[in-house]
């Protein structure tokens, strides 16, 4: 059996293929970003899911893509845990770009992650391209749940936000400075922390001026910075997958019009198409690696 597994920092989806393709288990467990976790917490968190328990000896092949794992010392990390856990399989760790590039149709393209973090790559139809490291959520991770999370908080404290969307701010969160700092800066999961705060925007009833000024501009900050890095960007569609990038989508689409640029797909969770990806593979006679 296949286990292909879709990681972020908040959440990671797990899904169990048999040998024709038909799925037998959908699960999920707390996010496993090797960048963000000591290995105690990645092993604690995959334990704790008791299906994967269950079925962990019959999976022959593992296949996880996740937000953390751009780099080698995390990946390795995370790799070593899965192997342990999983004995009897194969494991391939990559990063979540690549999961987004498997979830779309494999065409040349710029490729965009837009969820808890944020991530960009250009696929040239074999291999991802990515001339920019990425630095994670203090340094970079525009337009993403993080980012729209902090600046969220930062207008609430510099008292930026308008005063009924302040009251219905402090009604959802608790706002206490000792509270806030604890979790930035003694607890685990900071950006996921940050991130929570971003579910506000898309909670409301609509898309208010104020709403739309911190979304328009977190976008066009990506779109500068990540994607018209690639000589590609106006060459190829622009996919993104997360969900911050489905709620946002006419925000996306309008920023790279005015750019002209072109929008390709935008997936919500890229562990539905991965699914039918190794589907495909199993029907057209494909050998799993």
């Amino acid at each position: 059996m296949v286990l292909v597994a879709d990681g972020g920092s908040t959440k990671c989806d797990w899904v169990v293929l048999d040998q024709k393709g038909m799925v037998i288990l959908e699960t999920k467990t707390k996010g496993l970003n090797p960048s963000v976790f000591q290995e105690e917490t990645l092993s604690s968190r995959l334990h704790a899911n008791l299906e994967l328990q269950q079925i962990k000896g019959k999976i022959s092949q593992v296949e996880f893509y996740g937000a953390g794992c751009g780099t080698k010392i995390p990946t390795q990390r995370l790799k070593r845990i899965l192997e342990s856990y999983f004995s009897k399989a194969t494991v391939l760790v990559e990063e979540d770009t690549m999961a987004a590039v498997k979830a779309l149709k494999q065409h040349p393209s710029i490729v965009c992650i837009l969820g808890t973090g944020s991530n960009v790559c250009f696929y040239d139809g074999e291999k991802i391209n990515n001339p920019v490291a990425s630095l994670g959520y203090i340094i970079m991770d525009e337009a993403s749940g993080n980012f729209f999370g902090k600046k969220l908080l930062q207008d609430y404290f510099y008292r930026k936000m308008p005063k009924e969307t302040a009251e219905a701010f402090e009604q959802k969160f608790d706002l206490n400075p000792d509270e806030i700092k604890e979790h930035l800066y003694q607890r685990e999961n900071p950006n996921a922390y940050l991130a929570n705060f971003a579910s506000f925007i898309f909670t409301q009833k609509e898309i208010n001026p104020y709403f739309y000024h911190i979304l328009k501009e977190g976008i066009v900050e990506f779109i500068e910075n990540r994607i018209l890095l690639f000589e590609e960007s106006n060459k190829y569609p622009i996919h993104f997958v997360g969900s911050i990038a489905h709620f946002s989508k006419a925000i996306i689409k309008e920023s790279l019009r005015e750019r002209g640029l072109e929008l390709g797909e935008i997936i919500k969770r890229p562990i539905t198409h991965l699914i039918t990806h190794h589907q495909n593979k199993i029907s057209n006679g494909v050998k799993e690696n």
